[in-house]
Parts: C-alpha cells; structure tokens; sequence
C-alpha cells in the first residue's frame, strides 16, 4: 500500500517526502533493467520482478500491488495477454506499457485494454518515475499545484475586492472563485477549501452592496457602466445567429444552471462542439423563473410584458403556470427583430418528455429556429428540498455538481445536444438564472397574501432586517408588477433565506442548506452563455 517517508539522506530542515509504494515488474529482459529497479529502491519503492508472463499473472494474484511494469513483447504469455489476465484480476491497478513498438495497432489494443501510461523503449529512470508520479501521485500533486497556487492568488484576490470594480471585474472575479472552486474540491488541505469559503463569502458581501447601488441605474439604462441583463441575452446575443441561410439553430435554456454547474458539463459537450463564443449575463431581480425566463423570452422587463402581453403576465397570487406563455413571448421577440422564420418552443419536464424531442430532431432541422427549455436542475433544486435521499447526494455545491454532471451524461438533453451535432446544428447554450446554498435565516413577517419564495418577498405589511435584505418600495422603478399601490419588494443578500417567526427552528433546519433562488448573489445573478458550433 502507497504511504509516504521522509527521506533519510535529505538536508536538514529540508525534508523530502518519498513514496513508497508496491511496484510489479515483468520484462523478459529484466536483468538488463536492474539499474532502473535499484533507482526506484532508493526513491522509496518496492519492486518485485519476474521476466514472463505467466510469472506476472501468478504475482498479482497473490500479492497486493500499486502499479505493475509490463513489457509488451515478452516470449510464450504476449505482453497483451498477460495485460487481459491481470486485468481480470485486477481490475483497478495501473498498468505501465512498455514496448520497442510503435505500431499504431499495438497501441490501439493496449490502450482499449485499458493501459494507464505507454512507454517506448528504450526507457531512462526519470521517464519511470515520471510515470509512476503521474499515475500513483497525481491527485495529491495536483491538489497540491493548485493549493500552492490559490495561496498565491489569495492576497491578489482580496485587493480586488477592495477596489471600485465595474460589471466585467465582477463577471471575471466571479469566474475566478469558481475556478478556484473546481481546482480545490478534493483538495487534500481542507484548510484551504474553507478560506476559499471565507472569500466567496466576502466577495457575496461586496457584490449585494454593488447591485444594491446600481441596479436601478442597469434596469433604466443609466450610466456608463450596464451590464448585458436578461430582458437582453435574446437580441445581443441569440438573434443576431438566427438565420435561415445558415444551419438551423438551437437555443437549450437549461434553468437553474450556475457557471459552476456549466464549467463541468462544457468537457463532455467539447466532444462534439467548439465553444465559438462564452460570457456572462446579469439575471434581472428576482432571480425566479417567472421572472427571468420570461423577460429573457420576451425581451422586456416583467412590469413591460405584463402591459404588453394582457393576461398572460399570471401574478404570483393567481392560479396557473407562471411560465405557460413563453411560446408567446418568443413568436412576440422575433417579430419585433423583424426575424419572421419558421421556429419551435419546446419545455420538458420530464424524462419520457426528453426521449420523445431526442428521437424527432430531424422534425426540427427544417426550422431555421428552435427553442428547448429544459427544467431539469429546476426540478433537482426543488428535490433537493423536499426528498432526503436528495438532500444526501447534493450535500454541498460540490456534490450539487457531480450530480448534475451525472445526470447530464444519462440524460435525453445530452442525447438532444450529441443529436443536434450529428446534424450540424448551431446551439446558444444558456439558462434563466443561478441558485445558492442558504446557510443563514432571516426573520420575515408579511400578511397572508405574501408569497412563498425564501430568497425574495413582496407584499405591503411586511416587517424584515433592514440588513439581510435591499428594499424596493417603488416596485415601478425597477419594472416589477404591483398588487397595489403599498406592494413592497425585498431581495434577500448572499446565502441569506426568509423565516417566519412561527415554527422559526423546524424551518431552519429544514430549509438550511438548500439550494434557493431569488434573491442577490454571485450564483444567482451572473449568468452563463455559450454559443456552440459542431465540430
């Protein structure tokens, strides 16, 4: 088993860890290799070895090993051979290749018997180490890079957030916790991973003070500095694309989706699409579907499409869908851009849903314009909350992302997406708005009329902590529908989420730990977009 020893012969107060680890090595002329296995003795490791096949097979049934050395042209048992027997029984340890051969179907064969490094000979001892670094310590050695790199990065960060930044340094220092997020998780330093917390934490503060300041400027154009918003992802960034000279295209609006979430699904689709182009957008307040997604799809503001669109702006405090008219609102934009194709507006909400689209995309090519709305992650964020079994596998945001990437690569949208390649479609890949994992209660009380979201409240009795929240008294400022003339809207800040004070505990902890939207965050506002051409 591998473990890890200070080196004996290391200067004083600068030790080297060496690793020690179990090594098998079969090669027909191992004799003539025995400077290589007295390099790696000293380096730490244990090396068995055994000069035919057979011999090889029969070692790695009887004893434990971490990596095994195998020549790939050993006479009687092939080199390939005896990888297929091992691998039979060991079906998990590394095996290094190493042949005289550089025929391409060797490779091919070793490679699909599932090799973990191929060497050629001959081979000189840092090409070994190199190889056994790679395989047995390249977890730890990444973590490691990317700890002793954020350590660096960590000052540089902090100086940021206390300079005057505009939309785009917050759109990039946004862009950079998230990498340093994704480089982290697994790290073998905890320590780390929380003061990447204490950050994140810090640059939310920040960022809930900025829009509190500018967003009511953003929302009625003012200043030199508005941000790309949803009301104006579609005619910035979707219609310019649509043409019926061109391959159809395809706009996937996948909800719920947070740039996190996004980063992990962008290196399976790289096998089958080119990014073209990527950025961010800022999601409107509220972050809520019925908001966002409704003015992303008619390309105004809720307040604007509730004049323009008579009854199918449905309030909070009515029955029915609150995105049922989408459709609606997309034939609306493309009129008004003066973009009258053919097109198609598709919601799935559920699997069987998924399977039926996969299957007639050759229905859809013939449409210069296409509209797939995906609801998944929206139904796993609400899962998450209402079934405990969910609740266990997304504990965290980085279990949030594994399970997303889990469920993409089994699911019909990925099945829609590989589709649509095939068929050399084009694709903006975008979503409605993000979520946050709330962590911290705030004590709300409102009349029996107040809606139910935990991350924003509107309603004219309502009783909050001025602190934990921005305030819009004049819903008309930021173009937001009113109930009547006294309707005030709150926005919860950062992982902050809304309690009443009845049965104040058992809601804590009940809600604690969700995934919400609605309110002001780095997750929920900035917003990703891709455009995507088949390679």
């Amino acid at each position: 088993m591998r473990s890890f020893i200070t080196d004996p012969t290391a200067p004083k107060g600068a030790p080297i860890q060496l690793m020690t680890a179990n090594i098998l090595w079969a090669d027909d002329e191992i004799d003539l290799l025995r400077p290589h296995v007295l390099f790696l003795q000293g380096k730490g490791y244990t090396v068995d070895t055994v000069n035919n096949g057979l011999d090889a097979v029969e070692k790695a049934k009887a004893k434990e090993y971490d990596i095994i050395f195998l020549d790939e042209n050993m006479p009687g048992l092939s080199g390939l051979e005896t990888l297929n027997r091992i691998k039979a029984v060991l079906p998990h340890v590394p095996v290094i290749m190493i042949t005289k051969s550089e025929e391409e179907h060797i490779m091919e064969e070793a490679i699909g018997g599932k090799i973990s490094d191929y060497l050629i000979k001959p081979v000189n001892p840092n090409q070994i180490l190199l190889s056994l670094k790679k395989n047995l310590e390249g977890r730890r050695l990444v973590s490691e890079k990317s700890t002793s790199s954020y350590q660096q990065q960590f000052r540089q960060l902090a100086m940021r957030l206390g300079d005057r930044m505009g939309t785009e340094e917050w759109k990039q220092l946004y862009s950079e916790l998230v990498r340093w997020e994704l480089d982290l998780t697994g790290s073998q330093d905890p320590g780390m991973a929380d003061i990447l917390r204490s950050q994140w934490q810090e640059a939310n503060a920040q960022f809930c003070r900025y829009v509190a300041d500018h967003y009511v400027d953003w929302v009625n154009g003012k200043g030199d500095d508005v941000p790309l918003q949803s009301h104006q992802l579609f005619k910035a960034k979707v219609a310019p694309l649509i043409d019926e000279k061109q391959a159809p295209l395809f706009m996937v609006l996948i909800d719920n989706l947070r740039l996190d979430q996004w980063r992990v699904l962008e290196p399976i689709l790289g096998e089958f699409y080119r990014i073209e182009e990527q950025g961010m957008f800022y999601s409107i307040l509220p972050t809520a579907t019925q908001y966002a997604r409704n003015a992303l799809f008619a390309g105004m503001m809720p307040a604007d499409i509730e004049k323009r669109y008579p009854g199918k702006w449905i309030s909070e405090d009515e029955e029915g869908s609150k995105n049922a008219n989408e459709a609606d609102f997309v034939a609306g934009q493309l009129k008004s851009l003066g973009k009258n194709v053919k097109h198609s507006y598709h919601k799935i909400l559920n699997l069987n849903a998924g399977k039926k689209l996969a299957e007639s995309l050759d229905n859809l090519m013939g449409n210069p314009f296409n509209v797939i709305v995906y609801n998944f992650v929206d139904m796993l964020s609400h899962a998450r909350t209402e079934m405990e079994v969910i609740r266990e596998l997304a504990a965290d945001d980085a279990a949030y992302r594994s399970l997303t990437k889990s469920w993409f690569e089994h699911s019909p949208l990925f099945d829609i997406l590989k589709g649509i390649a095939e068929r050399g479609g084009r694709v903006v890949i975008t979503t409605d708005h993000g979520t946050i994992r709330v962590t911290e209660p705030s004590k709300v009380v409102g009349d029996r009329n107040t809606n139910s979201n935990l991350r924003y409240k509107f309603g004219k009795n309502l009783s909050y902590e001025e602190r934990d929240v921005l305030v819009v008294k004049d819903p008309g400022k930021v173009f937001l529908p009113k109930t009547n003339v006294s309707t005030v809207y709150i926005f919860a800040k950062g992982a902050r989420f809304f309690v009443y004070p009845n049965n104040y505990n058992h809601f804590v902890t009940y809600f604690r730990d969700t995934f919400q939207h609605g309110g002001i965050s780095l997750e929920e506002m900035l917003v990703p977009w891709a455009v995507l051409k088949p390679r």
